[in-house]
């Protein structure tokens, strides 16, 4: 049962490491050291079960798995706490600011040269101060029960483990009362009573280490302590894993919903990119593009640049840059454009017609700038929304029109156009 559990919690810590694997291969550090924290983890409960403990100590060193699982367990803590403190650490100094946040801040600077310092003493006391295994006893504090190095081992192990599970309870439990979204501030409440059953978990382990030391105990006495630390210890990974779930469905949602605009925008984007390509911080591709299959891939492209930190930086992108080419296109626009592009456009609704005639405007200026003059800016069909909130659905809907309507509808459109709506010349 012990292995199921052990199996089913790696399974829970790697699908966490996965979903984080985009953006810890694109991101910062700190984007890395969160997918570095689950899948050290992960490894770490792995080398716990049965088949992992066999195939290491098969390397030739008894309970070499132990040792193993202990660093991989440091390792993945020591990088969730240089994450969870992160936010801290370039913040100006303060004699103002909350107790917490310089606990925060010291903990920052110390995580590193503090978890390297504990894998080094206890790689020492296991090599050089651990007597030899007891190879009847299931366990391995058992099979080291009386043992001065098993106290001087294991008690740095848990006692780095309590200090960082309160640390993690702390930054965690603050944040619960700041987050808006319901989701998320469940998420975030349950790994704050896993690290709490975190510290009381590796308080216990202390006081069993301590006892077994010093004098004998029973059989029956350290399988009941197995037993419970265990639950406990079950328990705490469960709600930590589960409750970061949250948080990261919530990243990976809004990931979706931002690609999904990018895709509805892209078409927009792309054909005004390639009118003013001077305007465009990183252009559309067009290796082949008359080429079908070759067309979908540079749109692939395009939309998982490595230009951009994400995808929601790459849509703010998009949208700035299509505001920018618009207002260079109203340079050569005759100022009654506008005017024949409402009455061109048709809809089943006013709000589609109105639609349809900023698109038209957009074919026709597009017309207009490859063959007018640069003049004053004419009168443009729409206002421009004040946020992404506003521009986002706003452009996602005028992508939608534009793709219905034609190059040929926006030159009808163009010769339509009155000699008096023409640009005055620069």
């Amino acid at each position: 049962m012990s292995d199921a559990f052990a199996y089913a919690i790696a399974a829970l810590l790697m699908v966490q490491a996965l979903m984080r694997a985009p953006s810890a291969l694109k991101g910062r550090r700190r984007k890395r050291s969160l997918w570095g924290a689950f899948a050290a983890l992960s490894a770490a409960w792995l080398a716990r079960t049965t088949l992992g403990r066999t195939f290491i100590n098969d390397l030739g060193i008894p309970d070499l798995a132990y040792l193993v699982k202990h660093v991989l367990a440091i390792t993945g803590i020591c990088v969730l706490l240089r994450y969870i403190t992160a936010v801290y650490a370039t913040a100006e100094p303060s004699a103002h600011v909350p107790r917490t946040v310089r606990v925060s801040r010291l903990v920052h600077r110390i995580a590193a040269r503090a978890s390297l310092g504990t894998v080094i003493v206890m790689a020492l006391v296991f090599t050089f101060v651990l007597d030899d295994v007891v190879a009847d006893v299931p366990y391995f504090m058992g099979r080291h029960a009386g043992d001065p190095g098993l106290a001087i081992y294991m008690s740095l192990f848990y006692l780095y483990t309590a200090a960082a599970a309160a640390v993690c309870a702390v930054q965690w439990g603050g944040a619960v009362k700041q987050i808006p979204q319901r989701a998320v501030k469940i998420g975030m409440g349950m790994m704050a009573v896993a690290m709490v059953l975190a510290v009381v978990y590796a308080l216990l382990r202390i006081a069993y280490v301590i006892l077994i030391t010093v004098t004998p105990v029973s059989e029956d006495f350290s399988l009941a302590q197995e037993a419970v630390t265990d639950t406990l210890l079950y328990t705490t990974f469960l709600l930590w894993g589960f409750g970061a779930i949250a948080p990261a469905f919530r990243a990976a949602n809004d990931r979706v919903h931002t690609m999904t605009h990018l895709a509805a925008i892209h078409p927009l984007w792309r054909d005004l990119a390639q009118i003013e390509p001077s305007r465009i911080r990183q252009r559309p591709r067009r290796l082949l593009e008359r080429f079908g299959p070759m067309a979908q891939l540079n749109k692939m492209r395009d939309l998982h640049s490595s230009y951009d930190d994400s995808p929601a930086a790459r849509l703010h992108r998009y949208i700035t840059e299509i505001l920018d080419v618009i207002l260079e296109l109203s340079r050569h626009a005759p100022h009654d454009l506008a005017e024949l592009a409402r009455q061109r456009a048709d809809g089943s609704t006013p709000e589609r017609k109105r639609i349809t005639a900023e698109a038209l405007w957009i074919r026709a200026a597009s017309a207009a700038y490859l063959t007018q003059p640069v003049g004053a800016p004419a009168p443009l069909p729409f206002d421009f929304g004040k946020n992404l909130a506003v521009e986002v659905p706003h452009f996602r809907a005028v992508s939608a029109a534009y793709t219905r309507t034609s190059a040929d509808e926006g030159w009808e459109i163009l010769e339509g156009a009155s000699q008096h709506g023409a640009p005055a010349q620069a």
